[in-house]
């Protein structure tokens, strides 16, 4: 599972091909930002930033397009947060999340340290895939 192992530049090409994604110079550029290192959690204005201070030209829309597509393959979990703001997250292991509404940082929650006992039946004619929790906090 991605959310356990992390992969190196020399891996990325092997990941992103497998997962049916073209290489273009600019995803794997951003996938080596994001998945080379630790898990992390990141929202498109924040890889554009760290993007451009790598000295990688991209446009905020190609990094969306990008994300979405990193999601869509599987590399990715999007978590909202808010009406505003979408994070991504490179752990995609079943997890939960506070999110510190001053700093704007999300935290992982491991799965089994929330409980949500009672659920309403999900509508006629669908099924609940996972339950993710996110915890807005704020500092005193």
């Amino acid at each position: 599972m991605w959310g356990v192992m992390r992969r190196t530049n020399d891996h990325l090409d092997d990941l992103l091909t497998a997962r049916g994604l073209r290489l273009t110079r600019q995803r794997r550029q951003l996938a080596g930002l994001l998945f080379t290192g630790n898990d992390r959690h990141v929202t498109a204005e924040m890889l554009k930033r760290e993007a451009a201070s790598q000295g990688i030209r991209v446009s905020l829309a190609t990094v969306y397009n990008t994300l979405h597509n990193f999601t869509r393959a599987g590399l990715l979990r999007r978590i909202n947060v808010d009406s505003v703001r979408t994070w991504f997250d490179t752990n995609t292991t079943v997890h939960h999340h506070f999110f510190n509404t001053r700093s704007l940082e999300l935290t992982d929650i491991p799965q089994d340290h929330v409980s949500v006992d009672v659920l309403t039946a999900p509508p006629e004619g669908t099924t609940i895939d996972q339950v993710a929790v996110v915890v807005r906090v704020t500092p005193r």
